[in-house]
């Protein structure tokens, strides 16, 4: 058997850790303080199998633990099992558990907990709750095993069939098997313990003081909600709150002399997300008008400075060696050949579309705007209709009763997650997107063992996306954080997550 880096498997960039002081000398960090941290939606459940957004998921991160978990570097590593392996023929995992772990209510994590949490994320419960997000990836297990050995208790996870991508799922939260209240007291293993949440307003946690590893520093935090970015920002402007990601380049400038701007790259594609089986856009002609009529050099360039990256398929750029470089310039801006194929396509004098936006995603609303401009010039009309987060979830997301919307979407550390979105007949697939051809690739990159193949099929996959002009994929944008002058530490991840732990106040 061997032991597998997931930087090794997936090819991942690695991204900075900001932390310590400018010129490299260290300071000596204080276990004290606290901190205010600004999000700008509410959480849609504390429990987290039950949590869908990934606004919600980057707050739980730090009540929460996987058997492993993600580092700033993009390796999976070892969180509640203190080492794992994945076998030759990718068909088994075992994993060996920590002995000194426990859950923040004061139980010790048990191989009974462990099993549970698994088969709850894949839906393998006797007994299942329509609420759970059951992690579809999952299906490809045939058992999970639990056994003791010299004192050390291992879980073995058995596959139908060779899956060497499963470890970038199994950072699934092991919780208490026995535990009624996850939906109102959430109890993990972070190094974080829930204290009170408030609908709308807050969510508090503290230091778990028993926790295995390195310990926080800070003793409370507090994610302050706000109904949208621009909400926050005058929070921010008046010093509210500590910690801000997700500004705006104009934003940011405004901030400069009361925060520290840090600069990362989301871990997100940003598109215009096209309904396929709704007029015109079951017409690909349509869409790849669509793609021509859209300058992604202006929407970087007008939002965040040229910052971010250009995509042209389903997989955001901190993909490394799986992102198709490709894709990019599948369509360039060009107006004119936008205008040739809707003519082509039955609206030589355009049409009307209506793109629905969350409305607390500010970044998301302005490059509606933007789009809105480009698309104008050649016929367009893209009507925006802002709507609550609440409703994008049930309307867009769940019943797929849109005709476009503009949204970033995240991943797993697996390809096979970020492009789960486009499999034909997946409640995931919320633009209704149909190919055989993409589906055949996709289930046999998820099946080979073989990197160099895994790679070459996933690019195809990607390419299939593109030439389909399956949706306009705009960008791997930016991240910049505004970060109090009082703090330091904040640490990057090329997934969703906000890390607390990391963050302290330097002695001064």
């Amino acid at each position: 058997m061997k032991k597998i880096s997931i930087l090794a498997l997936l090819g991942l960039l690695s991204v900075a850790v900001l932390s310590g002081c400018k010129d490299g000398t260290k300071k000596k960090e204080k276990l004290e303080g606290s901190v205010v941290v600004g999000i700008t939606q509410d959480l849609d459940s504390l429990d987290p199998h039950k949590a869908v957004a990934a606004g919600t998921k980057e707050v739980l991160y730090n009540l929460f633990e996987g058997l492993v978990k993600p580092d700033q570097d993009g390796n999976l590593v070892p969180a509640v099992a203190e080492s794992y392996q994945i076998s030759e023929d990718g068909k088994t995992y075992s994993f060996v558990l920590r002995k000194d772990v426990k859950f923040h209510n004061g139980k010790t994590v048990t191989a009974e907990d462990v099993l549970y949490s698994l088969k709850r994320c894949a839906g393998m419960l006797e007994t299942s709750d329509p609420e759970v997000q059951v992690v579809a990836a999952l299906s490809v297990i045939s058992d999970i095993t639990a056994s003791t050995e010299n004192g050390a208790t291992t879980i073995q996870v058995n596959l139908k069939e060779a899956n060497t991508e499963l470890i970038g799922y199994l950072t699934c939260s092991i919780i208490p098997c026995d535990y009624a209240d996850q939906k109102t007291k959430p109890v993990g293993t972070g190094p974080f313990r829930f204290v009170s949440y408030t609908p709308m307003s807050s969510l508090v946690m503290e230091k778990n003081e028993e926790y295995y590893g390195k310990k926080a520093s800070l003793k409370q935090v507090t994610f302050s909600i706000s109904e949208s970015t621009d909400a926050a920002f005058l929070k921010l402007q008046a010093q509210e709150i500590d910690v801000f990601p997700y500004l705006t380049s104009d934003q940011a400038a405004q901030l400069q002399d009361k925060y520290n701007i840090e600069v990362g790259e989301m871990s997100l594609v940003q598109g215009l997300f096209l309904n396929n089986k709704v007029k015109p856009f079951d017409s690909k002609e349509v869409r790849q008008a669509v793609n021509y009529a859209v300058n992604k050099d202006e929407i970087l360039t007008m939002l965040n400075d040229g910052k971010g990256k250009k995509i042209g398929s389903g997989v955001y750029a901190g993909f490394g060696a799986y992102f198709n470089e490709n894709c990019v310039n599948t369509y360039s801006y060009d107006p004119e050949k936008a205008k040739e194929l809707l003519a082509k396509a039955g609206y030589p004098n355009g049409f009307a579309f209506t793109c629905v936006v969350p409305s607390n995603y500010t970044y998301h609303v302005q490059t509606a705007e933007v789009i809105a401009a480009q698309l104008k010039k050649v016929g367009i009309t893209m009507n925006i209709q802002l709507i609550e987060w609440a409703s994008w979830l049930s309307d867009v997301y769940a019943a797929h009763d849109f005709e476009a919307t503009i949204i970033g979407l995240d991943s797993q550390l697996a390809p096979s997650d970020i492009l789960k979105y486009y499999i034909g007949g997946s409640k995931k697939n919320f633009i209704n997107y149909e190919s055989e051809d993409f589906d055949t690739v996709y289930k046999a990159a998820v099946a080979t063992t073989d990197t160099a193949k895994k790679k070459e099929l996933y690019m195809k996959a990607q390419q299939y996306l593109a030439d389909d002009a399956a949706s306009v994929f705009i960008q791997s944008p930016s991240l910049m954080v505004a970060v109090s002058k009082a703090y330091t530490g904040y640490t990057f991840y090329p997934i969703y997550v906000q890390d607390m732990s990391t963050l302290y106040i330097p002695e001064r």
